[in-house]
């Protein structure tokens, strides 16, 4: 049993891809970051080399895999608890391509981590997993109407975006190649009242018939009058229309009041995932 790290792209899909995308609900992120460095390259997500890694079962199947994309987390897909002691291991005696502070893993994965990382960790974030069981329409539904982006909202969406990561403290900034590749198949939303946009969601392009929703995001002046209800609706609603039969979406835990909007709207809670860290 072992785990193979490779900065090989190609080979990384040759080996977990199936295994994956085996499951597409709880590898949803994974398969979404891979969907965007097939189509936009090692860059896609900043300047940093990505490296990829799969587990090995002492009966020769891949069973699972990770991948980095600096400076964002590793994102730890579905694998055996024997991958994730190793993967702890490794992290410890550093033997991976590349430097990693921080890993997303599912929840029930965290505390084996922890205790084989060999390091003092944290965790730095927790997020929940909701599948869309059967969409409702906002009670009473919001002022205005949504409309879907074009490329005359790259500005806004830009800065919307990059206000967005600032607040969750995700690293990096709004890729204009992303939001254009999204914008092509329909996959931002904005709503707007009286003719002037107040919030907007995107989602990404449905991989084995799921889609994840995100974000989702609404200015602050304007908070309260259920525009983030409105456009979540709409996006889910272009979701379905794209192909999809799965819809998702990821939430902050510490946001009780998005959380019990997206419950509302019919969402379902799947799973939690955290970011562990290495403690300062």
């Amino acid at each position: 049993m072992t785990w193979t790290f490779s900065s090989d792209f190609a080979a990384f899909v040759a080996a977990a891809g199936p295994t994956v995308a085996a499951r597409p609900v709880e590898n949803t992120s994974l398969l979404t970051v891979m969907d965007a460095l097939e189509r936009r390259g090692p860059t896609a997500y900043g300047p940093g080399t990505p490296f990829f890694g799969w587990w090995t079962g002492a009966d020769g199947r891949v069973s699972g895999g990770l991948l980095c994309t600096p400076p964002h987390p590793m994102l730890l897909g579905v694998v055996p608890a024997a991958a994730v002691e190793a993967l702890g291991a490794a992290l410890t005696v550093r033997s991976l391509p590349g430097t990693v502070d921080e890993v997303n893993v599912r929840r029930p994965d965290a505390p084996l981590l922890a205790r084989t990382w060999g390091t003092s960790s944290r965790i730095a974030q927790e997020h929940r997993l909701y599948r869309l069981a059967g969409l409702r329409t906002p009670n009473p539904g919001p002022e205005g109407r949504p409309r879907v982006a074009t490329e005359a909202d790259l500005p806004l969406l830009t800065d919307w975006i990059d206000t967005f990561k600032r607040a969750a403290g995700e690293p990096g900034t709004a890729s204009e190649a992303a939001l254009r590749h999204r914008i092509s198949y329909g996959g931002m939303l904005l709503w707007e009242h009286a003719g002037v946009p107040v919030s907007m969601a995107g989602f990404f392009r449905p991989i084995a018939s799921v889609s994840r929703v995100g974000p989702v995001y609404t200015t602050p002046e304007r908070r309260g009058r259920g525009y983030a209800a409105g456009v979540t609706h709409a996006v889910s609603e272009a979701a379905y229309a794209a192909g999809a039969t799965e819809v998702l979406l990821f939430t902050d835990l510490s946001n009780a009041t998005s959380n019990g909007v997206y419950r509302r709207l019919g969402y379902t809670p799947v799973e939690d995932r955290v970011v562990l860290g290495a403690a300062p």
